[in-house]
C-alpha cells in the first residue's frame, strides 16, 4: 500500500519505519523538506535529526505534506495536536478525499507546563474537529493511547494489551485494524463513531500521570472481560 506519514518526529519515524518494514511504500510529509533535512540538532525529545534517521531508512522518501498525501492510498497523521489541522490543510482537502486518515494526534496543551491540559474535551474531540474540517476524508482515531515504540511493536511488553479504534467509516476502521494486527496488536476494540475519540483522548491525563509515576512510557492498559 502507498502510505503517507505526516510528521517527522518520534511518532512519525516509528510509524514510517514500521510500515516500510511491513512492505508498504512510505513517503514522509513535512512542511519544508530542505529545512527538515538541514536540521543538525536533536529534537526537543532528544531524538536524532530526521536526516540521520532517513539515512538509515533508504526505502522511505521525504516530500511536502501535499506531495506525500497526493500519492497515498492511506495517510497517517503523526503530528502534535496543535498542528494537526494545519498539517491536514497543507496536505490538501482534495488529496484527503475518499482516503483513510489514521489520526494519532492528541489535543495536548503544554502552555501551562507539565502535565498538559486538553484544549478540547468532554463534548468534543480533536478527532471530531478534524473529521468535520475534512468531511470527505475517512478518519480513524487510533494508537493515541500508546508511546511510539509500542504503537508499532506492542509485543515488547510480553503480553496482550488493548488498543482502540474510533471512526464513522466501517471499511476505514477495518483497514486500520488490519495494520494494527500486522504490528502485533491482538486486542483491538472498535468503540464506534468518531465521537468516541473523546474517550481515548481523555485517557491522556491518566496516561501522562502513569508515565510520571512509573518513570517510563513503556506500558499499556488491558481491558479484561
Amino acid at each position: 500500500m502507498d502510505i503517507a506519514v505526516l510528521g517527522t518526529g518520534m511518532v512519525g519515524q516509528a510509524l514510517a519505519g514500521a510500515l516500510s518494514r511491513h512492505g508498504h511504500s512510505v513517503v514522509v510529509g513535512t512542511r519544508d523538506p530542505q529545512q527538515t533535512l538541514a536540521r543538525t540538532e536533536p529534537d526537543g525529545m532528544g531524538n536524532p535529526p530526521f536526516a540521520a534517521w532517513l539515512a538509515e531508512h533508504a526505502d522511505v522518501t521525504l516530500a511536502t505534506f501535499a506531495e506525500a498525501a497526493a500519492g497515498a492510498e492511506l495517510i497517517v497523521l503523526a503530528g502534535n495536536g496543535f498542528a494537526a489541522l494545519d498539517m491536514l490543510t497543507a496536505a490538501g482537502a482534495d488529496h484527503l478525499a475518499g482516503k483513510v486518515v489514521l489520526d494519532i494526534s492528541n489535543p495536548l496543551d503544554f502552555s501551562a507546563g507539565f502535565p498538559p491540559s486538553l484544549f478540547v474535551k468532554d463534548t468534543d474531540s480533536l478527532g471530531e474537529r478534524l473529521q468535520q474540517a475534512f468531511p470527505q476524508a475517512r478518519l480513524v482515531k487510533s494508537l493515541n493511547t500508546l508511546t511510539a515504540a509500542l504503537m508499532v511493536e506492542p509485543t515488547l511488553l510480553g503480553r496482550s494489551t488493548t488498543v482502540f479504534v474510533s471512526g464513522d467509516d466501517a471499511d476505514a476502521k477495518a483497514t486500520v485494524t488490519a495494520l494494527l494486527t500486522d504490528f502485533g496488536h491482538d486486542d483491538v476494540i472498535d468503540l464506534g463513531g468518531i465521537e468516541t475519540a473523546r474517550g481515548t483522548e481523555m485517557l491522556l491525563p491518566l496516561w501522562l500521570r502513569t508515565m510520571n509515576a512509573l518513570g517510563t512510557g513503556m506500558f499499556n492498559i488491558k481491558v479484561v472481560r
